[in-house]
């Protein structure tokens, strides 16, 4: 196993521990770490309500049945009723650096590349049919400069983070292209 490998899989194996742990172990133990807090801290030190849950199954078990409904209908107030989620979904698109660049892949090997190929041939058999505005040219010439900045791992659009060396493409790549 090389070096690169195990620095690649050590970091898969922290990504994987902090979504198993975060989702699934800590949601168990947050639950039952509630369960029992508002059961001995709260309920045990009111007569009343230690008369009305005498037991802390009992009181485990109503609480399952009332809080598990109440937490699905809050979440699809979140998802579904409220605006709270697409702000969320906006905050993560904007930090998304794939929002901006290519992700690796299909889309950057085969995808955007024919697609880059289409609007060339697009482009010279508009021109020879002289069909093409002088403002559909420049639109044409700002496509093809994305295209090469994207092919060549660069940005497009307003990124949170900017890396301006990625951001133009050099003179001599420009030439490649």
């Amino acid at each position: 196993m090389k070096l690169k490998d195990l620095g690649s899989l050590s970091w898969r194996g922290w990504f994987y521990f902090r979504m198993g742990y975060s989702t699934y172990l800590t949601f168990v133990l947050g639950y039952v770490s509630t369960l029992v807090t508002v059961y001995y801290l709260a309920i045990r030190n009111m007569p009343f309500l230690l008369d009305i849950f005498p037991k802390f199954l009992e009181f485990a078990i109503l609480g399952t049945l009332i809080g598990g409904p109440l937490a699905v209908l809050i979440g699809w107030v979140h998802l579904k009723r409220s605006s709270l989620f697409s702000s969320e979904a906006d905050v993560g698109v904007e930090a998304n650096p794939y929002s901006y660049k290519l992700p690796p892949g299909y889309t950057k090997e085969v995808v955007i590349p024919s697609a880059f190929l289409q609007l060339r041939i697009l482009q010279r058999l508009a021109e020879t049919d002289r069909l093409l505005t002088p403002s559909e040219k420049a639109e044409i010439a700002e496509l093809e400069r994305k295209f090469v900045t994207l092919l060549h791992g660069g940005y497009v659009g307003s990124p949170r983070r900017k890396l301006s060396s990625l951001r133009q493409p050099s003179s001599e790549i420009q030439k490649a292209a």
